[in-house]
């Protein structure tokens, strides 16, 4: 379902009613385009099925509220989850739903009309367990309009996350505007320190992660002690184990923290590098955090919809 020549592994797309090729398949004037106005969420797909699927339409209706767009249409969207997935088996893979505001004019203005959704769908390996992150010097802004919206806007993560992988890395873990340890481009970040989880509160402005929920729900029913908490950014220098949650990772150990330095200034002002210390966490996981994989993968096993 994906052009030839495009590069990109085979990916199956559904638009607005319709499973497209080679061919076009999006208004070049949709504001999801032009602005970056729309939302999207992400789901791990096993053995054909897709993983927590209300908990994402629930956070996309909430990220929809955020940006003043309609509902989402449940029934809508699942006709094209239907199509992408009757395409071929699927062990293991990543879909995709969006949907934006629908065409537009070239400003932050909108038109009103119909949203447009997409579907997509890819097969690949599951993800390691293990990852490397780096820090950068770039922030969230946790009091920003699009805080806590899963939005197409994803400039800023795109170019994160290129300085973390020219470093070596898998992913780039940012603070927020007030020093405060927030998440990572597409996770969320996990610590223990003295035997206690802890992860960034809300208020700290990190995305209201599908598998963040389901391991504090399900780590605080296996009698772990856990906790969302304001963290600062140093304490990934004195934490005994990190890990990251995603929705395709489910729980990933982090076995080398690096930094990336300040690298430009804006109007003046010179990034300053991250308050953190490049340090090696070992080879695997830790012992709370092998646990902790331990007990999503058996509750994920029994509940595809939990």
């Amino acid at each position: 379902m994906s052009a030839p020549s495009s590069g990109m592994p085979d990916v199956r797309v559904w638009v607005d009613g319709h499973l497209v090729g080679d061919g076009p398949s999006l208004d070049a004037l949709d504001h999801g385009v032009t602005v970056g106005d729309g939302v999207f969420e992400t789901a791990k797909v096993v053995d054909g099925q897709v993983f927590a699927l209300r908990r994402h339409h629930d956070r996309m209706d909430r990220s929809l509220a955020g940006l003043g767009l309609p509902p989402l249409d449940r029934a809508r969207v699942q006709e094209g989850i239907d199509a992408v997935l009757a395409v071929g088996p699927v062990a293991f893979g990543r879909l995709r739903w969006t949907v934006t505001a629908g065409p537009g004019p070239l400003g932050s203005d909108r038109l009103g009309g119909a949203s447009t959704y997409l579907v997509t769908a890819v097969e690949q390996d599951p993800p390691p367990r293990t990852a490397e992150v780096a820090v950068v010097p770039w922030t969230r802004n946790e009091r920003g309009a699009l805080a806590g919206v899963k939005s197409t806007s994803y400039a800023e993560n795109v170019v994160a996350l290129a300085a973390a992988k020219a470093r070596g890395a898998s992913e780039a873990l940012l603070g927020s505007t007030a020093g405060q340890l927030c998440e990572g481009t597409g996770s969320n970040v996990f610590v223990v320190v003295d035997g206690v989880v802890r992860t960034p509160r809300l208020e700290d402005g990190p995305l209201a992660g599908v598998t963040r929920d389901l391991a504090l729900h399900w780590l605080r029913d296996e009698g772990f002690d856990v906790a969302e908490d304001s963290l600062p950014l140093s304490v990934l220098d004195r934490a005994d184990e990190v890990w990251i949650t995603s929705s395709v990772r489910d729980i990933c150990a982090v076995t080398r923290i690096d930094v990336v330095p300040g690298t430009r200034t804006i109007g003046g002002l010179t990034l300053a590098t991250p308050p953190v210390t490049p340090r090696e966490l070992g080879d695997a996981a830790g012992p709370v955090t092998r646990r902790a994989q331990d007990v999503f993968a058996r509750r994920a096993a029994e509940d595809i919809d939990p």
